[in-house]
């Protein structure tokens, strides 16, 4: 049988389907340099809709393996620009690249934050994607006047200056050849493996780098904690969000996967709101208000709200809560910034809290996130 490197790159496409897409008992793995290989032929357009769709849904359809995985994220890897920068920490938040569509979106405003007690931080993205198609940081940062189409070198200005700290990248910017798959995906309905590799770019690269994403599934944090490494995220959190997301309920207990070095084995932080930070809410995030229209739809995941509404109660009750009014929204933020500064700096979850909360109730942060 010929080599990898003997075979075209519709031969390989050809011979990776018929084994990957054969059915639930005969599906056969492929090697990591076989789903490199693979994936890059279709960031390179080199392979029909088709057949790039029937390769990614076929992925999913049997389960990933750890090495496909790896490969399919190689060839992301090098599809990412990336930029090094004079910091030396960056945290990298990566929310769901579909949005938010149950609730109202707090985690933009960890941002200025975590760059006011001096760490910059970055959050990435698209516009809309689905299966949720729900609300943003692109919508909310856009809403905000922020440049979201910025390039690497306006980001890495911003983070570098004091007096701002923070910035937005998004996927259109850093991986074009990625972006370009958007209309495949939608066509493609369900969650590809695209889905849980994109939100592990690393497009600016400081000294040392954080990367922060959140899940809900169980068996993710593993997948995401090594596919971390593969970026060479100096360290990574993983957190049981809302969602999804970076920020876990308000109103129970929760869990965040991490390493705080590559070479160490992965470790779990248990979280209490109410014990740990002093939380204490009966709704586990910001509720919508009634007075945001809901559409009729028989999808159950879609968004069956406008996502720009969203977009527009998220930024009012942000800057309210940047400004020193409590509620949920600050709570959202409080607990959100506490994992990931104790993450950073292993002050203490107690001690991290205490010291975003200073920060809120100055309302020192807001002037940062009108920076734009």
């Amino acid at each position: 049988m010929a080599s990898n490197k003997d075979l075209s790159n519709q031969e390989l496409m050809k011979s990776v389907i018929q084994r990957i897409a054969t059915g639930p008992d005969l599906s056969k793995d492929i090697s990591r340099e076989e789903a490199k290989q693979s994936m890059l032929s279709i960031l390179d357009g080199d392979i029909s809709d088709v057949r790039s769709a029937i390769f990614l849904i076929a992925l999913r359809m049997k389960r990933e393996t750890t090495d496909e995985n790896l490969g399919v994220h190689d060839a992301m890897i090098d599809s990412v620009k990336t930029l090094d920068v004079q910091t030396e920490h960056l945290v990298n938040i990566a929310d769901p690249y579909d949005g938010f569509t149950r609730n109202i979106p707090s985690s933009a405003f960890i941002l200025p934050v975590l760059a006011e007690l001096g760490i910059p931080a970055i959050s990435q993205g698209v516009e809309t994607v689905g299966p949720k198609f729900g609300c943003t940081h692109h919508a909310i940062f856009k809403l905000l006047g922020l440049d979201v189409n910025a390039s690497h070198e306006n980001v890495a200005e911003r983070i570098s200056n004091k007096d701002i700290g923070w910035g937005y990248m998004d996927q259109k910017v850093f991986s074009p050849k990625l972006n370009n798959l958007m209309s495949l995906r939608t066509e493609i309905i369900k969650r590809p493996v695209i889905t849980t590799i994109e939100v592990l770019a690393n497009p600016l690269v400081s000294k040392k780098n954080h990367f922060v994403t959140g899940y809900v599934h169980k068996p993710y944090p593993p997948i995401y904690l090594n596919l971390a490494r593969n970026a060479k995220f100096n360290t990574a959190i993983v957190i049981r969000g809302t969602e999804g997301g970076v920020i876990p309920s308000l109103r129970q207990k929760s869990n965040a996967h991490f390493y705080t070095d590559i070479q160490e084995e992965d470790q779990i932080l248990e979280i209490n709101p109410e014990l740990d930070l002093n939380i204490k809410q009966d709704v586990r995030a910001v509720n919508i208000p009634e007075s945001i229209k809901k559409k009729s739809t028989h999808d159950k995941i879609e968004t069956k709200v406008n996502p720009m509404d969203l977009a527009k109660e998220s930024l009012k009750h942000g800057m309210k809560a940047l400004s020193g009014e409590e509620g949920p929204m600050a709570d959202c933020i409080t607990y959100g910034a506490s994992l990931i500064l104790n993450h950073v700096t292993n002050s203490g979850i107690k001690t991290s809290a205490d010291e975003i909360k200073k920060v809120l109730k100055s309302g020192s942060a807001l002037s940062r996130f009108k920076q734009i």
